[in-house]
């Protein structure tokens, strides 16, 4: 294995695995996940434990005692049952470890774009500490707050009663227009992203929960603009425990609680990135100890606390 590795960052780390994966002919959801899950003990308990265990010749019986204690103490899913996805991605990392061409790859990684950093570091703004209270605290401000959810009302007769399928333009294009009004995501011809989501045909993929499908809303032929964050809220607003909200605030958030607590590790661009958006949020509400509440509950918690924290300069749009 790699003399010395143990001095390098876990940015430098797993930027340079990931740069092996990439190599492998695998898939690019298993490349994300990969990257990221082997990396759990090194988050959860330090980079000394993390290397122990790698390195170690008992390294089986002790990966599999230390993530299910892990695992029992930061998710509420089946602790034997993750345990053994965790251990195949830490397995994977060693075989990296033992590659011939890993000290190549490791030498020529430099510190990549990544926003967290291997040890927390103090903010000049003070964010209150996610937790239970907290979360209950914005959920109670949103509920009390008239227009937002007579808004959410709103939206939710519209997709989920009046027009919930996506094949009829007509269907479509009133979606489109609301949520660009509710919303003010700046769309000033709205026809051609509606017609295009009409071509996609997403009704089964929206059933079925593909992250893909944000990337493939947000691509319109023709057009020299990714509309991102107005895909998530058009899935979401089909399935909201499944397609989380991207935007400005939530972003911001999330960038402010990498950098202080260090609770996962991503380069910015990877926001850009529906799946990887969705599985840092499920990182940041397992972090924390929030598992108990949805991600339609996280969603309103943190974009509140954006609002509130991270006020955006209207001048700009924001959809990017």
């Amino acid at each position: 294995m790699i003399e010395d590795i143990e001095k390098r960052t876990l940015d430098d780390v797993r930027a340079a695995y990931k740069k092996y994966l990439n190599g492998q002919n695998l898939s690019k959801n298993t490349i994300m996940t990969s990257s990221t899950d082997a990396f759990y003990i090194w988050r959860k308990q330090g980079a000394d434990s993390f290397w122990n265990i790698v390195f170690s010749d008992n390294f089986e019986t002790l990966g599999k005692d230390t993530l299910l204690e892990l695992l029992s103490q930061h998710s509420s899913g089946n602790a034997e049952a993750n345990m053994n996805g965790y251990m195949a991605h830490l397995r994977r990392f060693r075989r990296f470890l033992e590659n011939e061409s890993a000290i190549e790859i490791l030498a020529l990684i430099a510190t990549p774009e990544v926003i967290v950093k291997s040890k927390p570091r103090k903010m000049k703004q003070n964010l209150p500490d996610p937790s239970i209270e907290q979360v209950e605290y914005y959920l109670a401000q949103w509920d009390s707050l008239e227009d937002y959810h007579l808004q959410e009302d709103a939206l939710d007769k519209l997709f989920f009663e009046l027009c919930p399928e996506n094949t009829d333009i007509s269907d479509v294009l009133l979606k489109v227009s609301t949520l660009n009004d509710f919303y003010s995501t700046n769309i000033f011809k709205v026809y051609p992203l509606a017609k295009h989501i009409v071509a996609l045909d997403i009704d089964d993929r929206l059933k079925a929960g593909d992250v893909n499908l944000v990337g493939d809303i947000q691509m319109v032929s023709g057009i020299n603009r990714k509309f991102y964050s107005f895909a998530t809220k058009y899935c979401s607003h089909h399935k909201p425990l499944d397609y989380p909200i991207y935007d400005s605030y939530v972003d911001k958030v999330l960038r402010y609680y990498c950098n202080r607590d260090g609770f996962t590790v991503f380069a910015v661009s990877e926001l850009k990135d529906y799946e990887r958006f969705k599985n840092i949020l499920i990182e940041f509400r397992s972090f924390y100890g929030l598992e108990e509440y949805n991600l339609k509950e996280i969603d309103k918690y943190i974009w509140q606390l954006g609002k509130e924290y991270f006020p955006n300069n209207y001048r700009k749009s924001k959809d990017k």
